[in-house]
């Protein structure tokens, strides 16, 4: 098939720290050329794939110039022009005309967007089917309307809890997120440090997994983003916590700095309190051989197997308890849960099934 890949904008592919829809959109792109298919992948400059790639901007917008990035918004009287930064929404359009006037030619069987609401409103201008996968987009209310005006266009969710979002979708089917198993050494031997890996923000739990730690004893890394937004709750909840010592915090690693990490713990605590619509840290976890220890939120009951790869907990006394078993989980059975339902192969063959469904074969 010809095969359209229409890729985030927010950091090159693959993505180096940050970037999991990037990350995704690539593992993705790479397991259908190994299919045999013929993919273009539409994506920012700086990106490197095994597919045709279209550089539709000259920077990520995260990897823009500081210089050009961090420009004042003023009035040029040489030029009577009105100057400033880069126009985010502007370039986001721009990338997605370029696919869509491709695909408007005939180019493609099928367009795979990536890219939220944005793209959906071009799905009645081409001649192919344009599917879309989510990331949880659905989570945000304010573009339910957009969603629910383009309801009858193909989408695939990343896990059946994430339906419940916007259940009024016509969803065609369910494809986990697939990650690079050998990207993750295996590691049957462990320390008995817990690890946080993921965005510091409420409802990703990190105040939770700093309780955890406090009440078992346990050493624990976190890893992960501090967003402006929720740079007061890291300050008030987390970082009077941290001392170097039995907390310590690491800052943004990238997939790579973090294998290593994953690779020695005796557990990853994933206390989210929202409906995630996937976790793939969950995934990489159970890739190096390690358990997760997690809430009964969104996709965690469907990727975690009860008390083979993991326990999901409804508390923090729960996750207490949960930490005391860790030891009764086999590193190899968290191994091969990642291999057999979640690696890039797999979520490759599961959008092959979406794409041959919509084109008749």
């Amino acid at each position: 098939m010809r095969i359209a890949m229409l890729a985030p904008i927010s950091w090159p592919l693959p993505p180096t720290g940050y970037g999991p829809w990037e990350q995704v959109a690539h593992n993705l792109t790479e397991g259908l050329v190994k299919l045999g298919h013929d993919v273009t992948l539409f994506a920012a400059g700086g990106s490197v794939s095994s597919a045709s790639l279209v550089e539709t901007t000259p920077y990520a917008l995260e990897t823009w110039p500081e210089e050009d990035k961090n420009r004042s918004r003023g009035f040029d009287p040489a030029s009577g022009l009105l100057e400033g930064p880069p126009d985010a929404r502007a370039m986001e359009q721009s990338h997605i005309a370029t696919c869509m006037e491709r695909a408007g030619g005939g180019e493609f069987d099928v367009v795979h967007s990536h890219l939220h609401v944005h793209a959906l409103v071009f799905s009645r201008l081409i001649p192919c089917p344009l599917v879309s996968t989510l990331h949880g987009a659905a989570w945000v209310r304010a573009v339910h309307p957009v969603f629910k005006a383009y309801r009858d266009l193909p989408f695939v969710s990343l896990s059946d809890a994430e339906r419940q979002l916007l259940p009024e979708l016509n969803y065609v089917a369910t494809v986990h997120n697939g990650i690079r198993i050998e990207d993750f050494e295996f590691e049957p031997e462990k320390d008995d440090y817990l690890l946080f890996a993921g965005r510091l923000a409420p409802e990703k739990g990190p105040a939770e997994a700093v309780q955890v730690a406090k009440r078992t004893g346990r050493r624990l890394l976190i890893a992960g983003m501090i967003e402006p937004q929720h740079e007061e709750y890291f300050n008030a909840k987390v970082k009077p916590h941290i001392d170097g010592r039995q907390i310590e915090y690491l800052g943004l690693l990238s997939q790579r700095d973090l294998a290593p990490i994953y690779r020695k713990a005796a557990g990853v605590l994933f206390l989210i309190s929202w409906c995630e619509p996937f976790g793939l840290v969950a995934t990489e976890a159970q890739a190096s051989g390690t358990p997760l220890i997690a809430t009964r939120f969104g996709a965690l009951p469907e990727i975690i197997v009860e008390g083979k790869t993991g326990f999901v907990v409804d508390s923090i006394d729960g996750a207490v308890d949960a930490v005391a078993k860790l030891d009764r989980i086999t590193p190899e059975d968290c191994r091969e849960n990642a291999q057999v339902r979640f690696s890039d192969a797999s979520m490759a063959k599961g959008y092959e099934q979406v794409y041959q469904a919509l084109v008749g074969g």
